[in-house]
């Protein structure tokens, strides 16, 4: 009770092991033996394949000039020793390993180092290794493409009508027909759909004598359910009644037309052709990276943990690449591989201050397991004092002020740390702007009214958002995140955040929320800012 306000609390408990039930089991290993392991310096090495792996685990990249003078050969002979196992990127003129220059884009990559090699013939190599691991072009027989699929161009859906439908010319060139798509909404909208009265294959064959197939087919596009009302007066007021007989017929015609799609689409062998292509392109491009921790040598933790080959690369997935989700099953390790890899993030430069989110009890546990891997760390954990109104205050304080190596608080104290107030404003407000340009841009290319109310309604609910911003009375008037100092974010147990807003015209799709949790909202937005302050890699 004496020491718990102490930001060395934590490493005082972890003298003593405990059992699940709290009791004393003995005393923590240092007493015993040696818990750090010394930093080893490499000064030198034989080979340039071992500089590399020095350069990756001192510099976490490759860095030819201190690989040089690691063996003592110039970069020119270092990079001609590694050729294939390093390339130089064309874009960056930096130097990546394969596995990373050799994944993501691949497709937009070659065509890069295409046009580089033309001009400068050290980027040949380049060609030669993306050649080689371009994904297998997809056929028709191996790509489904369904109705409403968004990368269909609105073309194709009016070349369709003409066909199935044998929808008259005339109305397609007077621009009484048509088919337009609204990337702002998402929104396929079929214009004119009472135009071509007379049609039997319209109104029986593929439509109803209550929806015609023009309708039938937008809903389809929109992917919803085509749904028949009727209108009846009960208690002197209208209500609309879900009639089940037409609504059955419409769903069996839209059933047909979703088939007569299928058939079609790939019947044309040139459309076949360029359908496959653009498919390929937009889907078929990218190469997942393979990470290899085998270099990493954690200096500062302790000799009796050893981390396993799938934890090494997890922690080597975390310092290159991007953001990352560790997805393993229950018991795989992942504790451990986040505190590895936030202690090898400053180590490395990349990070100066950790923030691990953790349930709320589960604080303490996880400082005691960081001080089992890391005897020597400096950190501070949130206890259930620190929870309270009365504390919650002084300990976002010591978060901003203490240079710690991590920070560990609970699901609960990280919502209650807000965003600063001009930043939550600004990025509503950067979202109203663009939706305000997109309302210009449809009124100059004298676009459907459809779209028009579309986005004006996405405005207006922007708008609401931004007068009202998050519920403050969740939030402490304390020190706000971005001055906390974090620039690394850990969250444990994520799925608790998944209730997050998703515009879909899809109806009645479980699991996806049309409401959001104010919870999830504000990790969002925080992420956003890691972002912003890491480049997509903190997190």
């Amino acid at each position: 009770r004496a020491f718990n306000q102490d930001s060395s609390y934590c490493l005082l408990c972890s003298l003593e092991k405990l059992d699940d039930e709290g009791n004393f089991k003995g005393k923590a290993d240092m007493f015993s033996k040696r818990t750090i392991k010394k930093a080893e310096v490499v000064t030198s090495v034989d080979t340039a394949s071992e500089a590399l792996a020095v350069s990756l685990g001192e510099r976490a990249r490759v860095d030819l000039a201190y690989m040089s003078e690691l063996t003592g050969k110039s970069e020119e002979e270092v990079a001609k020793e590694l050729a294939r196992v390093i390339f130089q990127n064309p874009v960056t003129e930096k130097w990546e390993t394969a596995d990373e220059y050799l994944s993501g884009n691949v497709r937009e990559k070659l065509a890069t180092a295409r046009v580089f090699a033309e001009n400068r013939p050290e980027f040949a190599i380049n060609v030669t290794a993306l050649e080689g691991v371009q994904p297998k072009e997809l056929d028709a027989s191996e790509i489904e493409v369904r109705i409403g699929a968004t990368w269909i161009e609105p073309k194709y859906i009016e070349d369709f009508m003409r066909e199935t439908f044998e929808t008259p010319d005339y109305l397609f060139d007077r621009n009484l027909v048509g088919v337009q798509y609204s990337d702002v909404t998402g929104q396929w909208n079929v214009k004119g759909k009472n135009a071509d009265r007379g049609n039997s294959l319209v109104n029986m064959t593929y439509g109803t004598s209550r929806a015609n197939a023009y309708r039938i087919l937008e809903d389809s596009l929109n992917l919803r359910d085509t749904r028949i009302f009727d209108t009846i007066e009960e208690d002197g007021k209208e209500k609309r009644v879900l009639n089940k007989k037409e609504t059955m017929l419409a769903s069996q015609k839209q059933e047909a037309i979703r088939e007569a799609f299928k058939d079609w689409v790939f019947r044309d062998p040139e459309r076949r052709q360029t359908l496959c292509a653009k498919y390929n392109e937009l889907f078929n491009s990218t190469r997942p990276r393979e990470y290899d921790g085998s270099h990493l040598k954690f200096p500062g933790m302790t000799p009796d943990i050893t981390l396993r080959p799938h934890q090494l690369n997890a922690v080597a997935h975390q310092l290159y690449g991007d953001n990352t989700l560790l997805a393993h099953c229950v018991g795989a390790g992942k504790t451990f591989e986040m505190i590895a890899a936030a202690m090898e993030s400053k180590r490395l430069g990349l990070c100066q201050k950790s923030l691990f989110v953790v349930p709320n009890h589960l604080t303490e546990q996880w400082a005691s397991d960081f001080l089992r891997l890391y005897p020597g760390a400096n950190i501070l954990a949130a206890t259930k004092k620190d929870f309270e109104p009365a504390n919650r205050k002084k300990f976002c304080s010591r978060i901003a002020t203490g240079d710690y190596d991590a920070v560990i608080i609970g699901h609960t104290q990280f919502e209650k740390i807000p965003l600063s107030m001009e930043r939550q404003a600004a990025m509503i407000e950067r979202q109203i702007t663009e939706i305000e340009m997109a309302i210009e841009a449809v009124k100059a290319e004298k676009g459907e009214r459809y779209t028009i109310k579309q986005m004006e309604k996405t405005k207006k609910s922007l708008d609401a958002r931004l007068s009202r911003l998050n519920d403050t009375s969740r939030k402490d008037n304390v020190v706000t995140f971005e001055q906390l100092g974090v620039d690394r974010l850990f969250v444990d147990e994520s799925h608790n955040y998944k209730n997050l807003f998703l515009y879909t015209k899809m109806r009645n799709v479980a699991g996806i929320a049309q409401t959001e949790a104010q919870k999830s909202s504000d990790v969002f937005a925080k992420c956003q800012y890691m972002d912003e302050l890491t480049g997509g890699k903190g997190i």
